[in-house]
């Protein structure tokens, strides 16, 4: 990797983002949303082959080569409907070699190639040429301690990791993190709160689930949710996580939300009901928030299993979802109304929707304490979409508005990448302000250190009831 890439071309703006980049290059990394299973961590064992490591799980690949008919299937992406998925991990390795050109100009290929030369410690380019050298060549660091999961944590620099898990997990992972010494408050993983599972009737299974959560009124909903979110907090939690198909807001009363709550039960869901529980849902949870001090994040905005095909073969997660526009302004109104002022209360909002950036998102941070914007989201973290995101907001939010980088992934060796792409964008806008004499030097500095280590640390930290942070 070149030491200047993704700063800015033109030198003398470039001399400053080298400036700036050395104030934030060396902190500590901060990942307050992520997918990681905490069993990589709590076990400790060697990963895979690389193909399971970098191919499998990272929908990113295989979709772009799904897109070009290469089955995920022939991936080893795991099938539910008993097609015959590739076991080989160097031929997976290999047919992705033979497609590397279509990753040309992607964020795919700028974190994939960073991961092998950074990580991997692998300096020779990926060709069909070379596709069994460079697998060798990772397959022999997986052999190493030094490349299992915990000493690559450290060498990361990773001082805390958040997972994400259902309410109706066990925790047994972060259990065993904690039992080392890894895990719960104040531990370096720690668990979200991620209830989409129980709150959307439309998800196949929804009744059997809220059996399972031990809920047969709608009362005794609220307070088994209630429940579990203690015993996530027990685990670590600092934060909730909310993926909806839009960020619609609704105050039912109880009687309404009881008797849809009945109705769905029975398996006599009504037009327009799934949309108004989930509304209503959010509005619940920012309830819970205040009580119990769990920031509260908003993913909007994915029209999930958009590809009913790879749905039926795959499930769920492996790069069928699409993007679709996205309304907040009168969508968050209600919960805005009850809690968008109250200083016990945090959320913090992401979009797939760009149009939004300036328009909607950071003139609602802009206007209430309560709202904080996330960084650039699955589409949109990429380069230049975390340029388009600080040219968007920063004029009416700020960058105090704003709540840091997440990498928002799976794929646990490109935490670090992920991290200094967004640190080396931040480091370029800074620059630009910095040369065009809108911002002092040492503010620009300060202000790199704040995006990328203080703001997510401060932001995604859990309030208490009196207003004092724990």
């Amino acid at each position: 990797m070149h030491e200047d890439q993704l700063l800015p071309a033109e030198p003398g703006v470039r001399a400053i983002a080298r400036e700036l980049y050395r104030h934030a290059k060396d902190l500590p990394l901060i990942s307050p949303h992520g997918h990681v299973d905490p069993a990589i961590l709590a076990d400790d064992r060697p990963f895979p082959d690389p193909a399971r490591l970098i191919v499998v799980p990272d929908h990113y690949i295989t979709r772009m080569l799904a897109s070009q008919g290469i089955e995920p299937a022939a991936l080893g992406v795991p099938s539910l409907d008993g097609t015959a998925v590739q076991t080989d991990g160097r031929t997976i390795w290999r047919l992705l070699a033979a497609n590397w050109h279509l990753f040309r100009g992607t964020p795919s290929r700028l974190w994939t190639e960073r991961v092998l030369t950074e990580v991997f410690e692998v300096q020779t380019a990926l060709s069909v040429r070379t596709a069994d050298e460079v697998y060798d060549a990772i397959a022999a660091r997986l052999a190493d301690p030094e490349f299992r999961p915990r000493a690559l944590f450290e060498r990361f620099n990773l001082e805390v990791l958040a997972t994400t898990e259902s309410p109706l997990s066990d925790l047994g992972a972060h259990a065993k993190l904690a039992a080392d010494g890894w895990g719960g408050p104040g531990g370096r993983v720690i668990t979200t709160f991620r209830p989409d599972d129980l709150v959307d009737v439309d998800w196949p299974g929804w009744e059997d689930r809220v059996a399972q959560l031990g809920a047969g009124t709608y009362a005794q909903f609220l307070d088994r949710l209630r429940e579990r979110r203690l015993a996530f907090i027990a685990a670590g939690a600092t934060s909730s996580d909310h993926g909806h198909p839009t960020a619609a807001t609704l105050s039912l009363s109880p009687g309404e939300a009881a008797a849809l709550f009945d109705r769905a039960r029975r398996g006599r869901v009504e037009p327009g009901d799934a949309e108004r529980f989930r509304a209503h849902m959010l509005v619940e949870f920012a309830r819970m928030s205040v009580e119990d001090g769990l920031v509260m994040q908003l993913h909007p905005g994915a029209v999930r299993n958009h590809n009913a095909a790879l749905y039926a073969r795959h499930g769920r997660d492996v790069g069928g979802d699409i993007p679709g526009p996205t309304e907040y302004v009168r969508a968050l109104r209600p919960l805005l109304d009850e809690f968008g002022t109250d200083r016990r209360f945090r959320i913090v909002l992401y979009t797939l929707d760009e149009t939004v950036f300036t328009r909607e998102l950071a003139p609602l941070a802009g206007g209430y304490s309560a709202v904080f914007l996330g960084a650039p989201w699955w589409f949109l973290d990429s380069p230049e979409g975390l340029r388009r995101f600080r040219e968007a907001v920063t004029e009416t939010a700020g960058f105090y508005n704003t709540a840091g980088f997440v990498d928002d992934t799976r794929a646990f060796c490109s935490i670090p990448v992920r991290h200094d792409v967004a640190r080396r964008i931040d480091a370029g806008f800074l620059a630009r302000l910095v040369a065009e004499h809108r911002l002092p030097l040492d503010e620009a500095a300060e202000t790199i250190a704040d995006l990328a280590y203080h703001l997510p640390k401060r932001v995604f930290q859990r309030t208490v009831h009196n207003g004092v942070t724990q």
